[in-house]
């Protein structure tokens, strides 16, 4: 299906915008110059900005007409701590720091679609363009939501976009229901009582209490979880001694528990803190289980992901429009958003058939595929005008 001609047009700046960001990678909070790149732009375009929200998240308030609707549109803007190894042109210029997840093109995105609304004004009602921070790990949905962000720019929806190496340039797919578990983080601090490796009866050896843990704590997912349910125990760290002939005093593990349900969520919580003490107990040691909670389930909302789909027919074609497709274990903090305002996430295809595009998130040799962009802004432009019409 053709692109509108006008985005199409826009394409090579916005790859420009995109590289731009992509070769001044920030961290989570740390966004100060991507973020001064997003107010100027905005500003530049007639887009009310305010900045601030969240530390370096910024709103672009766009009204048209005398409708009292509202639509909110969101893009990530962190990147990871990782040194990229693509050799591009437009690579990180800071090791070390890397947009290995394309949230450098879902910002590009984001202000394609600004720039394309704030000229045409082809809708009636107020776009919040929501630019966030910190979607790796430290939560900037969550902390623009405590911050007030539905209160100070009301939303009757909002929605957003991720891209899609698994899925073909030209594809989307729109979801309804869970479409990403909760990420959950636990600890485990194990004291024994060190000793003489060759002496092993009198010490408390906490590498062989931990190593006894995770073997229990991996019946809970096979034995105490609905096999038609989905939840995910992985435990990724394991920290011990210092010398090859001392037990040492102490052990800790570290790792992430993934659900789809707040019933299996819970109780996930409940089987691991139930089994350290009991492993503790077993072996006469001390077991500290440090659990924290993360990003929540996201959900789709069933008539925000139907509306989301029909402005998507407009963009990509019939075959390309994916709306039944098994949830992954990966977490979003869009979720947050998710709860306090219907709305929908949206997966956006990238890979290229000469495999452009398909290099799996998270890789340092990954990139953005630009050639996908304007997909991402005629869906946004599309559902904008579909969701506040004028007349």
């Amino acid at each position: 299906m053709p692109l509108n001609n006008r985005i199409a047009a826009m394409a090579p700046e916005i790859a420009e915008w995109r590289q731009t960001i992509h070769a001044n990678p920030e961290l989570g909070f740390e966004e100060h110059a991507t973020s001064a790149l997003v107010a100027e732009k905005l500003a530049s375009w007639g887009i009310e900005v305010h900045r601030g929200i969240a530390g370096t998240g910024i709103v672009g308030v766009l009204r048209n007409g005398n409708s009292g609707r509202s639509i909110g549109l969101r893009a990530d803007m962190d990147c990871l701590p990782m040194t990229e190894e693509t050799g591009l042109p437009h690579a990180s210029k800071t090791p070390g720091k890397m947009h290995a997840c394309g949230h450098d093109g879902h910002t590009a995105m984001l202000l394609g679609a600004a720039k394309y609304l704030a000229e045409t004004r082809n809708f009636d009602g107020t776009v919040n363009f929501i630019f966030q921070p910190a979607e790796e790990g430290p939560g900037g949905g969550r902390v623009m939501v405590e911050e007030g962000l539905f209160e100070r720019f009301p939303c009757d929806s909002v929605y957003g976009i991720h891209n899609d190496p698994s899925l073909a340039l030209g594809e989307t797919a729109i979801v309804s229901g869970p479409i990403l578990a909760s990420a959950d983080t636990v600890t485990f601090k194990i004291r024994g009582l060190g000793g003489h490796a060759a002496r092993p009866h009198m010490a408390i050896d906490p590498v062989l209490i931990g190593s006894q843990l995770v073997v229990a704590l991996q019946g809970i997912v096979s034995r105490r979880v609905d096999p038609l349910d989905s939840a995910v125990l992985s435990l990724c760290m394991f920290h011990a001694g210092s010398a090859s002939n001392v037990i040492p005093e102490t052990a800790e593990i570290k790792g992430t528990i993934r659900t789809l349900k707040r019933e299996t969520r819970a109780a996930m919580e409940r089987h691991i803190k139930r089994i350290a003490a009991s492993v503790a107990e077993a072996f006469e040691a001390e077991i500290v289980v440090e659990w924290k909670s993360g990003y929540p389930v996201t959900v789709n909302h069933e008539r925000e992901t139907d509306l989301a789909a029909q402005a998507a027919a407009k963009v990509f074609a019939p075959e390309g429009i994916i709306r039944k497709r098994p949830p992954i274990m990966g977490a979003e903090d869009f979720s947050y958003m998710l709860e306090k305002r219907p709305g929908a996430f949206v997966k956006l295809g990238q890979k290229a058939p000469d495999g452009k595009g398909g290099v799996p998130v998270h890789h340092p040799k990954y990139d953005f595929n630009d050639d996908a962009a304007p997909y991402g802004v005629g869906f946004f432009s599309a559902l904008v005008e579909q969701e506040l019409p004028r007349g």
